[in-house]
């Protein structure tokens, strides 16, 4: 039987999907990939930290699935603007969203809106190279920054403005981030955590690199580290847990040290207020204590000089048009990967992968197994939903003046950003807008 499936996103959870539907040798499968941005790999590209290169292997499998005979790519494809889901339902059997989880969680204190405060994500993307954020231009000529949470995302943003510009030049990072760090004046970076740290979400790898860089030092209290009963219990039951706190409390040993910069890794502080006249300039946070595993305030303050401050407090999804929305969990509503309308049922044809179907938890792995448990759904459904009209979307978006970039197109990119590295000594140097891509895609 042939099956044509479009997939709406192009990053992990959408290519291991794709590679779960050929596994399938009972049907014909063509797959059609979508993405709004000319780019593939969502969040490897433009989420993972510039000195993590090793994570981005990834996507030499994601490469190998581009290469199957029954996959098409249409970079730079709006879906909403340049295809709706009535184009799709009309040209493919099944359609599959893969679209992550777009947006961030705010801190909901005041001074949020100054000037200089924004989220991890957002500073994330700039120095990836994100064409939305290129111009976020974020101020660095400044001593003092925030980072609110203690997960991945929060060591990476943390460790990129503690590194110098000689331990980042030998990355991907994109030129105009690289360029704006090495004018940077940042002497001190807070990192905040609410709970205590056996509750950190940080990796042991990723709290163990900042004990190894170039031009800064970590600092850690040692009240802040003291565990209560139940925390005392969570680390002899987790290893890595464990270790975490091992880790932090060989921190204190090294005082504030003689480099630089410093990060201070602080734990049982929220921030509860931003001052500043128009911009950033200080923030104010409450102790707390541990009751039951949460955070409660102690009603004892103190102030932070800053000119910035990172929110990485968690993501959430944004509706797409036409799409089944949850707005409460911020998902696409699903059972097991079949998207359900409001009413809690099933919507034929339409299925979902990924931080859209479950929210941001995880790494990039989690998502093969959430993708593959969507695709024996689809492969069940096979034959039940059938496309309502025929054509290739590739004319259709021709029609309409869609300049897409496929997948040949990328590889002239993915070239050209290769050799512009290679003559720097760098993994490679990202092509940022997207005219620039298509003059290279050709």
């Amino acid at each position: 039987m042939d099956v044509r499936v479009a997939i709406i996103g192009a990053g992990p959870s959408a290519f291991y999907g794709a590679a779960a539907l050929f596994a399938c040798k009972d049907h014909n499968i063509r797959v059609d990939m979508f993405d709004r941005l000319a780019a593939p790999f969502g969040l490897v590209r433009y989420g993972v930290a510039p000195d993590h290169p090793k994570i981005k292997s990834v996507t030499n499998l994601y490469e190998k699935t581009a290469a199957d005979p029954r996959f098409r790519y249409f970079g730079a494809v709006d879906f909403g603007r340049d295809l709706r889901l009535a184009d799709l339902r009309a040209l493919y059997d099944m359609i599959f969203f893969a679209t992550g989880a777009q947006s961030d969680r705010n801190l909901g204190i005041p001074g949020e809106n100054l000037a200089g405060s924004m989220s991890a994500t957002e500073f994330v993307a700039w120095y990836n190279g994100h064409p939305d954020y290129v111009n976020l231009n974020p101020n660095l000529d400044i001593e003092g920054a925030v980072v609110v949470g203690v997960g991945n995302v929060a060591m990476d943003v943390a460790r990129i403005l503690a590194k110098s510009v000689d331990e980042l030049a030998g990355t991907d990072i994109a030129d105009h981030a690289l360029e704006a760090l090495r004018k940077s004046r940042v002497k001190d970076i807070w990192v905040l955590g609410r709970r205590g740290p056996a509750q950190a979400k940080f990796t042991n790898t990723e709290i163990k690199e900042f004990g190894h860089l170039a031009v800064a030092d970590p600092v850690v209290k040692a009240e802040e580290l003291e565990l209560d009963p139940e925390s005392a219990a969570e680390c002899e039951k987790d290893r890595l847990v464990k270790q975490n706190v091992e880790i932090l409390r060989g921190y204190l040993d090294r005082g504030a040290g003689s480099k630089q910069r410093r990060v201070h890794f602080r734990f049982l502080v929220s921030p509860v207020e931003i001052t500043g006249n128009g911009k950033v300039e200080q923030v104010r946070i409450e102790r707390n204590r541990l009751e039951a595993g949460n955070a409660v305030g102690k009603g004892e303050f103190e102030t932070v000089n800053a000119g910035m401050i990172l929110r990485s407090v968690g993501y959430k999804g944004v509706p797409l048009p036409d799409v089944p929305f949850d707005p409460k969990k911020a998902i696409i509503p699903n059972d097991g990967g079949r998207v359900k309308d409001g009413s809690g049922a099933v919507v034929p044809g339409l299925y979902v992968a990924g931080w859209a179907k479950r929210g941001p938890t995880g790494v990039i792995g989690t998502n093969k197994k959430d993708a593959e448990e969507t695709v024996a759904l689809m492969l069940q459904d096979a034959g039940k939903t059938k496309a309502g009209g025929s054509g290739d979307v590739a004319d259709l978006l021709k029609q309409r003046g869609v300049r897409f970039i496929d997948w040949q197109g990328w590889k002239k990119i993915d070239a050209a950003e290769v050799a512009r590295g290679k003559a720097q000594n760098r993994p490679r140097v990202k092509l940022v807008g997207l005219d620039e891509m298509r003059a290279v895609a050709g």
